[in-house]
């Protein structure tokens, strides 16, 4: 009878296990895995061709794309994300900043507003970029109007939720 207890401890230990393995082959995997496991960050990116040159891309070719991949150079790690673009300037949204679940899963934020310095992976093409945090201004409104209509099925944002931190908004500038 005792047998019986071990089942549960062993299916939960294989559990833990397959989590950590997860974590772990993700670290090492050329970026994250493709939005698959969007809470998983990935490694550093390893494909893609380098986009440069003196004039920014038409970013208005990014208004439907639903996600892209990015990568902080320090720490080097990865992630799919949202992506807003509006009047020829792109952004990346950071929700739950306040919650619980944000505290937990969310370093990125706090890590790109030590060193935003960042990779974008678009189509398999690379942009160096800088992730800069706004908080103020009138491209918040024009911003959060974009992701209501891009995800929230149309409906309004508040700009409370940037004042008072819940939502974080980066531009991603051209970098050097």
């Amino acid at each position: 009878m005792k047998w019986i207890l071990y089942i549960p401890g062993g299916l939960l230990v294989l559990v833990v296990v397959a989590v950590v393995g997860v974590f772990t082959v993700a670290r090492f995997h050329d970026g994250p895995f493709a939005g698959r496991l969007a809470i998983v960050a990935g490694g550093p990116f390893v494909a893609g061709e380098w986009q440069r040159g003196p004039e920014e891309p038409d970013w208005a070719f990014l208004r439907d794309y639903v996600t892209v991949e990015f990568q902080l150079l320090d720490p080097a790690r990865s992630r799919t994300t949202f992506i807003l673009e509006h009047d020829g300037r792109i952004f990346i949204p950071s929700g739950y900043m306040n919650t619980i679940r944000g505290k937990i899963w969310k370093h990125w934020p706090r890590e790109a507003e030590q060193d935003g310095r960042a990779i974008l992976r678009v189509d398999g093409k690379l942009y160096a970029r800088q992730l800069v945090r706004i908080q103020a201004g009138d491209i918040v409104l024009a911003v959060l109007a974009e992701l209501g209509r891009k995800y929230a099925g149309g409906a309004t944002v508040p700009q409370e939720m940037v004042t008072s931190g819940d939502l974080w908004l980066f531009e991603l500038q051209p970098r050097p």
